[in-house]
C-alpha cells in the first residue's frame, strides 16, 4: 500500500494541479475579511448592529446600554454619565468587564431579540453569548453599577470569619446586611447571595461561626441589616419561606426612608424600588397637625416593609400638582390616605377620616387581604356636555352615549395630567368640528384619571377607540398615527364597514371591553 502512494503522488503535477505550496509570483495572496471597527467614547465601546457580535465574541464580560438618542431625558442623560464614569474606573481595576452602549432607536428587531421595553435599558452579556443577557435592572449610580458588574463576576458576598471582620463591613458604609447562618449550604443562603447580586448599594457578608452569632446573639438562620451602624431590621430566614425577590424587595426599601417625601428627586427613586403597593399620605407639612399625623403614619410603616411602600406628599408643594391631579385630591379631602397598585393600576381610598395608627394598619391589612374594594370615582355631567363639537362623557353617562344604537362614536381616553395627551387635545378638537354637523358620528373624549369607567389592568394613555352603531357590532381599536387626517380616515373608513360581530346591544357591557391597549406612555412614567 506504501508503493501505491508514492507512485501516483509525481503523477498529480504534470495533470496541471500545483503543489499546494506553489504560487505564481502575479498571484495576490487573498485578503482576510475586515472586521467592523468598534470606536470608544468615555471609555464604553460605541456598538452598532455591525459590530455588535464582534464586541461579544472578543469580550467576556459586556455591560450593554440600550438607548434611544431621539428622546434623551434628563434622567436617561444622567444614566449615561454615570454609566461612563463607571466604565472608566473599572477600566483598570478589572479589564475583563468593558461596557458599551447602542442606539436602538429603529432597531425594532434587536429590541425583540433582547426582550426590551423601557429605555434606557442595561443588560449583561457573558461569555460571548446573545441569549438570555441578564437584566440590570433600578441601577443608576457610578458605584453601584460598579459593584452589580463585580458580584456578576464573582462572590457576591464577603465571608466572615471574625467579630472585627463584621463590624469592619457594618461600619464601612451607611448600609450593610449579614446573613448569620448555622451552615453555608441550604437555599436560604442561595438565596441570600442571589439579593446581593441585586442590591448593590449595599454590603453584603455572611458567616456561619458560632462564635460571631453568639455575639451578636443570633440563634436562628437570620438577616440583619445595619444603618450606620446601628441594626435596624432582623429577618428570620427559614428555607421557603422568603424568596430572592422578597428578600430583594425588602432589602431595596432601606434605600429609602421608611417614610419618603414625594419630590422631583426621590420619585425616580420611589419607583426603583420592586415593590407594587404604595400608600400615600397627602397632607400639608405646615398644618398644626402634621407632626401628630406623620408620626402616626410612619409608625404604621414599620409592620408593612417590604409589602407596601409607605410616601407622603406635601399638598403645599406647587410642583407636586400632578400627582394631586392625577389622584383627584381636593383641598377639602385633605388629609387623604390611597393605596395605588402599580400592577393594576387600582386606587384605594381609606374611608376613616382620622390618620391613626389603627386607621392606616387596618386600611393596609385589608388591602393585602383581598377586602378592600377599588376607588371608583367619577365626576358630575356638566349641563352644557354636549353643546361643543367634542363631547365630554363622564361615568355616569358613558354607556348610555358609547352603546347606542343609532351612533357611531370615537371617544379619546386622556389623563390631564399627561403632557401627551394635552398636546393632542386640540388635534382632537379639530376633529370634533369636523363631525360637528354629522347626522350619525360622535367625537368624544373622556378623562379616565376622574372617571373609573376601565377594568382593572389597563395602564397606558392615551388611547382611542371607536363604537360603531347597531346592536351586534364591537369596539375597534385605533393604532394609527396621531394626526387629524389620520384619524379622519379611519372615522369614514370604520362608519362604512362593520365591524366584527360581537355580543347583542343591550348586553354589551364596559366590563367585555378594551381587551386591546396601545402603550403611548405610561402613568408611572409620567409621574416620575
Amino acid at each position: 500500500m506504501k508503493t501505491h502512494k508514492f507512485f501516483f503522488l509525481p503523477l498529480l503535477f504534470p495533470t496541471g494541479f500545483p503543489a499546494a505550496h506553489s504560487i505564481s509570483p502575479n498571484d495576490k495572496k487573498p485578503k482576510k475579511a475586515k472586521l467592523p471597527k468598534i470606536k470608544k467614547e468615555k471609555n464604553v465601546l460605541s456598538l452598532k448592529k455591525s459590530n455588535f457580535d464582534r464586541a461579544l465574541k472578543e469580550t467576556q464580560y459586556l455591560l450593554v446600554e440600550f438607548y434611544v438618542s431621539l428622546s434623551q431625558s434628563s434622567q436617561s442623560q444622567t444614566l449615561s454619565e454615570e454609566f461612563a464614569k463607571a466604565a472608566r474606573q473599572l477600566k483598570k481595576e478589572a479589564p475583563r468587564i468593558l461596557f458599551g452602549k447602542i442606539d436602538v432607536t429603529h432597531q425594532y428587531d434587536s429590541r425583540k431579540e433582547f426582550n426590551i421595553g423601557e429605555l434606557p435599558t442595561v443588560k449583561f452579556f457573558v461569555d460571548g453569548s446573545r441569549k438570555d443577557p441578564i437584566d440590570c435592572k433600578r441601577v443608576r449610580q457610578a458605584s453601584a453599577f460598579i459593584t452589580w458588574v463585580k458580584r456578576r463576576t464573582g462572590p457576591s458576598t464577603v465571608l466572615i470569619n471574625s467579630t472585627d471582620e463584621a463590624e469592619a463591613i457594618i461600619h464601612a458604609d451607611n448600609l450593610a446586611v449579614i446573613g448569620f447562618f448555622k451552615e453555608l449550604h441550604n437555599d436560604s443562603v442561595e438565596d441570600f447571595c442571589e439579593t446581593a447580586r441585586d442590591v448593590p448599594e449595599m454590603s453584603f457578608g455572611m458567616t456561619a461561626s458560632k462564635d460571631i452569632c453568639a455575639n451578636y446573639s443570633i440563634q436562628k438562620n437570620t438577616l440583619v441589616v445595619f444603618k450606620k451602624g446601628k441594626p435596624v431590621h432582623n429577618e428570620v430566614l427559614e428555607d421557603g419561606r422568603q424568596n430572592k425577590l422578597d428578600l430583594t424587595r425588602l432589602m431595596k426599601t432601606f434605600t429609602l426612608d421608611l417614610v419618603t417625601e414625594y419630590n422631583l428627586e426621590t420619585s425616580v427613586k420611589i419607583f426603583d424600588v420592586p415593590v407594587e403597593n404604595h400608600i400615600l399620605l397627602f397632607t400639608p407639612t405646615n398644618s398644626e397637625m402634621f407632626n401628630e399625623i406623620h408620626e402616626n403614619y410612619k409608625s404604621a410603616a414599620m409592620e408593612f416593609r417590604g409589602k407596601i411602600m409607605f410616601v407622603s406628599v406635601d399638598t403645599n408643594e406647587t410642583r407636586n400638582g400632578r400627582i394631586f391631579e392625577y389622584f383627584r385630591i381636593r383641598e377639602v379631602d385633605l388629609p387623604a390616605v390611597r393605596i395605588l397598585n402599580l400592577t393594576s393600576d387600582a386606587k384605594y381610598k381609606m374611608s376613616a377620616d382620622e390618620v391613626t395608627v389603627e386607621n392606616i394598619r387596618e386600611f393596609c391589612q385589608s388591602y393585602l387581604n383581598g377586602k378592600a374594594k377599588p376607588h371608583r370615582s367619577s365626576e358630575e355631567i356638566p349641563e352644557e356636555w354636549d353643546k361643543m363639537p367634542v363631547k365630554v362623557l363622564k361615568k355616569q353617562d358613558f354607556n348610555r352615549i358609547v352603546f347606542n344604537k343609532t351612533m357611531t362614536v370615537f371617544v379619546m381616553f386622556y389623563a390631564p395630567w399627561s403632557y401627551n395627551c394635552r398636546k393632542l387635545l386640540p388635534i382632537w378638537d379639530k376633529l370634533g368640528e369636523q363631525y360637528e354637523n354629522h347626522k350619525d358620528i360622535i367625537i368624544a373624549k373622556i378623562d379616565v384619571s376622574a372617571n373609573d369607567i376601565l377594568p382593572v389592568g389597563l395602564d397606558s394613555y392615551l388611547f382611542f377607540r371607536l363604537f360603531p352603531a347597531g346592536l351586534d357590532y364591537q369596539e375597534v381599536a385605533y393604532a394609527g398615527e396621531h394626526t387629524l387626517e389620520a384619524f379622519s380616515e379611519f372615522s369614514e373608513a370604520q362608519s362604512k364597514t362593520k365591524a366584527e360581530p360581537g355580543e347583542k346591544g343591550g348586553n354589551r357591557g364596559i366590563k367585555d371591553n378594551f381587551s386591546q391597549k396601545e402603550t403611548v406612555i405610561t402613568e408611572k412614567e409620567e409621574l416620575k
